[in-house]
């Protein structure tokens, strides 16, 4: 029999209210987040001001409902709150927020008041580029949850560096091919798609749009394209699940959990529902610093964050570590090769690593008897100065050929840095299978919803098709290593043109004096 869960009243939580006893009710159940107030990604005080509270209000808009029992350990469930026992005074509200003041235009020589100004977001029709929603979205996003998605580890070196490596390899087209007519269409771990290219898993959605994953999966069936559903989702599983259209094929990423029963439980679920592939993260044991998720959250926590001489208050060193500092406690940092019999024991799905970054770990995968790897460095957001995925492509691919691996044996993914369709097609012709973009639909869903993630999906099909085209690669198999020249990949000191729109739409790091 199952064992009888604890009942209580709302007066009788209310007691525990305390920094080092908090209780918080979220969807009528009761949470010891004594301990997790520390590193939680906003600061301790949003959890320790709403102690001995009912904070479901404050937590439904970005987390799923389901996010307690995926992540944390069973035992910080204390109680059932009694039905109908909630008083008013006992339920914690969402603080709105005041609108930033207005940005100031300059006004022309002669006039006596400048004029104000504010941001008019652009209609869908005038992006031309995945960049265009990407300064759209720096403008209406939250700052907090800019700094989340923006950021990157320590100097950003690696985070500019993924988009810039492919401009390090240059094109060699031939001429007078037929290329009238122009097929995108592959097929990706069995998978039909409109071309090689699937979302990328990424956390907590709703931080750009209040359909967050919901919205990701719809556009991803419109646009042709896997969705690798995400475990720190803002949605349950079920409600991703849920949107999803007849027929509809998906793939999932796991951050394997300190309580592997957790794990186990999931990816369950994952086959239950028909999820392809499972796509393991590998390369976050500890996540990085990403100093403008932490600097967001440190500015925004105020005075109750330091003293006098910028000392930490109270010891609660974490407080400034942003998201990235609570995730890691929901990653085992023990996972490794001798776990690989384990993962592939618990699922009957293509499993794959994410997250891998030379040859010989490519080769290991292979040997191990996995079904691909995505050559990734988390988007910029790990290991500074990192090679990026592009970069490390001809490496494992070569490894892989002498390892003895045979074309379709093992899938090799790419992501990190795609802005263009020429991207696509350059890791295309250095034998990738695809290639995942991440940011890029978290922008385009911040500035225009689902449709602006369709209508970016089809700009780069767009580019895509002209950069085949002009090649002379009439179909994706015909792209390949004779198209493209990688003599400048791995050589870091070639000039390179300005790029501008990479330039214009970056926000560069600032230091505390200049905040």
């Amino acid at each position: 029999m199952a064992e009888a869960v604890l009942t209580m009243s709302m007066d009788e939580v209310a007691k525990h209210n305390t920094k080092e006893d908090c209780w918080v009710v979220l969807y009528g159940k009761a949470y010891d987040l004594s301990k997790f107030a520390r590193v939680h990604p906003g600061g301790a005080r949003l959890i320790t001001d709403v102690a001995g509270m009912d904070a479901t209000a404050l937590f439904d808009p970005i987390h799923p409902k389901d996010i307690m029992e995926k992540l944390l350990k069973p035992d910080i469930m204390k109680c059932v709150v009694e039905p109908g026992s909630i008083k008013p005074q006992q339920v914690a509200k969402p603080v709105v927020k005041a609108k930033a003041a207005p940005k100031k235009k300059v006004a022309s020589q002669g006039a006596e008041e400048e004029e104000e100004w504010v941001f008019k977001k652009p209609p869908l029709a005038a992006m031309l580029n995945s960049f265009d929603f990407e300064s759209v979205a720096r403008e209406v996003m939250e700052p907090q949850a800019w700094g989340y998605y923006s950021s990157g580890g320590d100097d950003e070196i690696t985070l500019r560096d993924n988009h810039l490596a492919f401009q390090r390899i240059t094109m060699r087209p031939r001429i007078l091919v037929n290329v009238k007519e122009i097929d995108l269409t592959t097929t990706m771990l069995g998978i039909p798609c409109s071309l090689p290219l699937y979302f990328t898993a990424t956390a907590l959605a709703k931080l750009a749009h209040q359909d967050g994953e919901v919205a990701i999966v719809k556009a991803a069936f419109k646009a042709g394209v896997p969705y690798m559903l995400p475990t720190l989702s803002s949605y349950t599983l079920d409600e991703m699940l849920g949107a999803c259209e007849p027929g509809q094929e998906l793939y999932a990423q796991l951050y394997v959990n300190p309580e592997r029963s957790r794990s186990e439980q999931y990816v369950r679920k994952l086959e239950a529902a028909g999820v392809k592939a499972l796509f393991v993260t590998v390369d976050a044991p500890q996540l990085g610093r990403r100093e403008k998720d932490m600097r967001s959250k440190f500015t925004q926590q105020g005075s109750d964050v330091q003293d006098k001489d910028g000392d930490e208050a109270e010891g609660e060193v974490d407080r400034s570590q942003g998201a990235a500092r609570a995730i890691s406690s929901y990653i085992d940092p023990s996972l490794n090769w001798d776990d690989v019999p384990w993962l592939k024991s618990i699922t009957k799905m293509k499993v794959l690593l994410k997250g891998v970054q030379c040859g010989e770990d490519a080769v290991l995968a292979y040997k191990a008897g996995l079904a691909g790897a995505v050559l990734s460095n988390h988007g910029g957001r790990q290991l500074d100065t990192c090679r990026p995925g592009i970069e490390v492509l001809p490496e494992v691919m070569e490894a892989l050929r002498e390892a003895g691996c045979k074309p379709g044996e093992f899938s090799v993914f790419v992501d990190g840095g795609i802005r263009r369709g020429a991207d696509i097609f350059k890791a295309v012709a250095l034998g990738a299978t695809g290639v995942g973009v991440g940011r890029p639909v978290l922008y385009a869903l911040a500035s225009y919803g689902s449709k602006g993630i369709v209508r970016m999906v089809q700009m780069l099909q767009d580019e895509l098709q002209m950069v085949m085209r002009l090649s002379g690669a009439p179909n994706v198999k015909m792209i390949t290593d004779k198209l493209v020249l990688t003599t400048n990949l791995a050589d870091h000191i070639v000039p390179l043109p300005t790029d501008n729109l990479t330039r214009l739409t970056y926000q560069s790091l600032q230091p505390a004096a200049r905040l």
